[in-house]
């Protein structure tokens, strides 16, 4: 089996395969061609995360700088923005639904190392062979959820559509849709409903309308 197809079937790999380093490098390199453009270098930008992510949908943002650590793995919806310094290791799968708003600093981690101290330095794999392992799961995010800045979603977690993740939130377990979440860990704080409308902040709207 393949190391990439180890990290699909969610048991441990070699980070340091040649293939999957290969892929790591380009990734990284497309990285920084982003992070050298100008924002209005549109076209350059559009193409260099065509390149780059393993699928974008239309009326997407990225600010920048960006952070992929495969790029391939990941699959983001339409009309997706991102703030400053997005950091995505997708080691494993990572899928972010339509209408996502993440704040600055936000970083999305996939990978898993062992807690044994002598794990992480050296295990063998199936053909006896020491090497450095470890091993990843995947994170879901629905569609038209909010990350604040500095939140951090841990390896497997499933987040909801329609989440308010709070700023500076370290979310290790799945939070259900609909739903403020926050802390470290992060918790349900409460269900999102129309009593959060804006139609109930006037002081705040100052002239403008719902659609």
């Amino acid at each position: 089996m393949r190391e990439e197809e180890k990290i699909a079937a969610g048991t441990l790999f070699w980070p340091g395969d040649p293939e999957l380093k290969a892929i790591k490098l380009r990734a990284h390199n497309l990285n920084t061609d982003y992070n050298k453009t100008y924002e209005n270098e549109t076209e350059r930008r559009a193409e260099i995360l065509g390149a780059l992510i393993g699928e974008l949908g239309e009326g997407s943002f990225l600010q920048g700088p960006i952070f992929f650590h495969y790029g391939v793995h990941t699959r983001i919806g339409r009309r997706f923005f991102a703030n400053f310094n997005l950091t995505v290791q997708d080691d494993a799968s990572v899928t972010i639904g339509d209408d996502c708003n993440f704040g600055p600093n936000v970083t999305i981690v996939t990978p898993i190392h062992p807690m044994i101290a002598d794990e992480r330095r050296m295990m063998r794999n199936e053909a006896g062979e020491p090497r450095r392992l470890c091993y990843a799961r995947p994170v879901v995010i629905g569609r038209d959820c909010w990350l604040g800045a500095n939140v951090v979603v841990c390896s497997g977690v499933t987040i909801g559509e329609g989440c308010v993740i709070g700023a500076g939130s370290v979310v290790v377990r799945d939070i259900p849709p609909h739903t403020f979440a926050a802390g470290n860990p992060c918790r349900v704080i409460r269900e999102i409903t129309d009593a959060d409308s804006m139609l109930h902040k006037p002081d705040v709207l100052g002239g403008c309308s719902l659609l």
